[in-house]
C-alpha cells in the first residue's frame, strides 16, 4: 500500500463516519505572525475549539503540510523529520473519546490491516489537580487491547497544549491530557541495545527507534484561566494526528521512514549520483536522509512563494539548501547534488535552488580562505565568519575539530545577542512594511503601492496578493503572487490605472475597526502583519461611496493622491515560483 493510497483510504474512512473533508491550510499562514509555518492541523482551528462555529460543521478531517523548526537537528535518524504531512480528524463538540479512538482504532487495523499485537498505547496518569485518564485506558481494554500493552505517563508525554504542559501554558491557551498509539519493531529490531545506554527496559516512550509513534488522540478540555488553574471548556474537543511518513512505514513494517515510497526516488538518484549505497555507513545513511528530508521541505516552502532571505521563511529556506549542501559534500566535497527534481518539476524551484547553491559554494570558498589565516578559531571569530561570509557555526565546529581545537558556543551566542541589540537599537522609528523612514517621498510612494496593488488585481485578477515591499526616497519595490511576468500592454494598463487615480486627486482616509470589519468591507489584508484587536483600514476613494481600493495598512499616507506625482514602472523581474517584483519611481 503507498502512502497516496494511505492519505486517499484515511479521508475516506472518515468522511464515511459523518465528516466533511477540508481544505489544507497553507504553509504559511496568512495573517499570522505568531509563527513562520503551519506545524500541525489544528493550528488554524483553534478558534473553533473555543467554541466558534466552523462553516463545515462539527465534524472535519483533512491531510496538512507541516513543518517543524524545532526537529531539524533530529533528522538523520531513522523518523525525524522537519517536513511532513499530518493525516487529521477533529470533533468540535460532538463525539468524544469512546468514538474516537475506536475509529481510529478501527482504521488501523481494519483498514490498513496493522496487526493488534504490533500496536502499544499511552494515556495520561493524571496529577493532583486534573484526573487520571481512565476512561481511554477502559476504551482500549474494551477493543481488545491487553493492559500490558497501555502505559501510563505524565504530562511530559501524554498532556497536549501548543505551550507544553500545564504550568507552562498561557492565560487563554486551551489543551489536554492525550493518547498516543505506537507501532512496535519489536526486540528482535535491537534498537534499544544499539542505541540506549541505559539499563532500563524498553517503552513506548524509550526514543530508542523500537517503537514509532504514529497516531495521537488530542482530548481538549481545558483553558488556562488568570488564577493560574485549568477550567474545563463548556464544549470538549477532539483533534487527532498522525504523520502519514511514519504510518506509512508502520503498514510495511520499516523502522526506517525513508525507506517509504516517499523518499524512494529521491534516495536512489542520490545513490546513483554520489556512487554510494544507503545503508553502508552511518554517515552516509545520516547524510542522505538530512538531504532527501530538507529537499522535501525546500519543495513545499518555494510553492508558497518564499525565496532564500535573511530573514523569516527565507532564512529557514536558505538554512535547509545550506544545510543540505554541507551533508552533500561530507560524501564528496568535490560534487554537490541535490534531489530537488523529485519533489517538484517546477523549473523555477529547481532553479531557486540551484542559484541558491551557487550563492553557498562562494561563501564557502570566501570563508575557507578567510579560515586559514585565523590561527585559533573561538567564539568570536567564529560569528565573524558568521556574519561577514555566512559562515554556519556547525561547519567551523567541525573545522575547529580537524586541529584540536574546540568552539565555545556561549561566546558564539553572546556575539550573536550584541548583534541583535544593535539592529534593534538602529531600526528604532522604522516603520512596518518595507518603509525605510517616514519622509514624504517614502509616505507618497508607500500610498502608490496600495494603488499598484490595486491596478494589479484588475489587469491581472484577484490572485495577486502582496508578498512584500520595501520603499525608500527614490523608488518603491512591490513582490506580489504571478506566475509570469507582465507584458508591456499589461505593464502600460497598471501604469495608466495608478496615474488615473493619482490625476483624480482622491482622497485618502482610514478608520478604525475589527479586522472582520473591514473584510467584510472588502479591504484586502494579505499581508502578514497583526495589529492587534482592532486595525487602520486606509480607503482611496470615498469610504462609503465609490472608493477605489481598501487596505488593512499601519501607514503613513498621503491625504491625497494628487500629492504622489506621476509614477513611472521601471522594472520588473521573476523572484521566486510564482512571485514577480515590480520597481516604480516618479516621473
Amino acid at each position: 500500500m503507498t502512502s497516496k493510497e494511505i492519505k486517499e483510504r484515511y479521508l475516506k474512512f472518515f468522511e464515511n463516519k459523518d465528516h466533511v473533508q477540508i481544505s489544507p491550510a497553507p504553509l504559511v499562514l496568512e495573517g499570522d505572525s505568531t509563527t513562520l509555518f503551519t506545524s500541525s492541523g489544528m493550528q488554524p482551528l483553534v478558534p473553533y475549539f473555543k467554541g466558534q462555529k466552523h462553516p463545515n460543521g462539527k465534524r472535519l478531517v483533512d491531510y496538512q503540510p507541516s513543518l517543524r523548526l524545532q526537529d531539524i537537528e533530529e533528522v538523520g535518524d531513522n523518523r525525524h523529520t522537519t517536513y511532513f504531512e499530518m493525516l487529521g480528524n477533529w470533533s468540535l463538540g460532538d463525539y468524544w473519546k469512546k468514538e474516537q479512538l475506536s475509529w481510529i482504532f478501527e482504521f488501523l487495523t481494519g483498514e490498513l490491516k496493522i496487526p493488534l499485537e504490533k500496536l502499544n498505547f499511552s494515556v495520561f496518569e493524571g496529577t493532583k489537580d486534573i484526573p487520571r485518564d481512565d476512561d481511554s485506558f477502559n476504551t482500549w481494554l474494551s477493543l481488545g487491547v491487553s493492559k500490558e500493552k497501555i502505559f501510563y505517563y505524565g504530562v511530559e508525554k501524554n498532556w497536549w497544549s501548543r505551550s507544553g504542559s500545564p504550568s507552562e501554558m498561557p492565560i487563554g491557551e486551551i489543551g489536554g491530557p492525550d493518547s498516543e498509539i505506537f507501532y512496535d519493531f519489536g526486540e528482535e529490531s535491537g534498537f534499544h541495545k544499539r542505541f540506549n545506554n541505559s539499563k532500563e527496559p524498553c517503552h513506548p516512550n524509550c526514543d530508542c527507534g523500537r517503537f514509532l509513534e504514529i497516531g495521537n488522540s488530542v482530548f481538549i478540555q481545558y483553558e488556562k484561566q488568570n488564577n493560574g488553574l485549568l477550567k474545563e471548556l463548556s464544549q470538549k474537543s477532539v483533534d487527532f494526528g498522525g504523520g502519514l511518513e511514519r504510518i506509512s512505514a508502520a503498514v510495511i513494517n520499516q523502522p526506517d521512514i525513508f525507506k517509504t515510497d516517499i523518499y524512494e526516488d529521491s534516495i536512489k538518484s542520490l545513490e546513483d549520483e554520489y556512487l554510494v549505497e544507503y545503508g553502508s555507513s552511518d554517515e552516509v545513511t545520516k547524510s542522505l536522509r538530512i538531504i532527501a528530508d530538507h529537499m522535501r521541505a525546500a519543495s513545499a516552502i518555494i510553492s508558497e512563494g518564499i525565496i532564500p532571505g535573511n530573514k523569516g521563511q527565507g532564512y529557514v529556506l536558505r538554512r535547509l539548501i545550506r544545510r543540505s549542501v554541507r551533508y552533500a559534500h561530507k560524501i564528496n566535497k568535490d560534487k554537490t547534488y541535490l534531489p530537488i527534481k523529485q519533489f517538484s518539476q517546477s523549473a523555477d524551484t529547481v532553479e531557486i535552488v540551484e542559484e541558491e547553491i551557487n550563492k553557498f559554494e562562494k561563501t564557502l570558498s570566501k570563508g575557507l580562505k578567510e579560515i586559514e589565516k585565523i590561527s585559533k578559531l573561538n567564539g568570536k571569530n567564529a560569528f565573524y565568519l558568521y556574519e561577514t561570509y555566512g559562515f554556519p557555526l556547525e561547519l567551523t565546529e567541525e573545522i575547529a575539530e580537524e586541529n584540536g581545537q574546540k568552539i565555545d558556543k556561549k561566546v558564539f551566542e553572546g556575539e550573536f545577542e550584541k548583534h541583535k541589540e544593535l539592529s534593534r537599537s538602529t531600526s528604532v522609528g522604522m516603520f512596518k512594511g518595507g518603509l525605510s523612514d517616514a519622509s514624504e517621498e517614502v509616505t507618497k510612494f508607500h500610498t502608490a503601492t496600495h494603488l499598484l496593488h490595486k491596478a494589479l488585481r484588475i489587469v491581472l485578477g484577484e490572485h495577486v496578493q502582496q508578498k512584500g515591499s520595501n520603499i525608500t526616497s527614490e523608488r518603491l519595490r512591490f513582490d506580489f503572487s504571478h506566475e509570469q511576468k507582465l507584458s508591456d500592454e499589461e505593464l502600460a494598463k497598471v501604469e495608466d490605472l495608478i496615474n488615473e487615480q493619482i490625476e483624480k486627486d482622491l482622497p485618502v482616509t482610514f478608520e478604525t475597526k475589527s479586522l472582520s470589519e473591514a473584510k467584510e468591507e472588502g479591504a484586502l489584508a494579505f499581508f502578514g502583519e497583526k495589529y492587534g484587536e482592532k486595525v487602520k483600514v486606509y480607503t482611496v476613494g470615498d469610504p462609503k461611496g465609490d472608493w477605489y481600493s481598501k487596505e488593512v495598512c499601519g501607514g503613513p499616507h498621503v491625504s491625497s493622491t494628487k500629492n504622489i506625482g506621476r509614477v513611472k514602472i521601471i522594472k520588473q523581474e521573476k523572484v521566486g515560483a510564482g512571485i514577480i517584483r515590480i520597481y516604480a519611481a516618479n516621473k
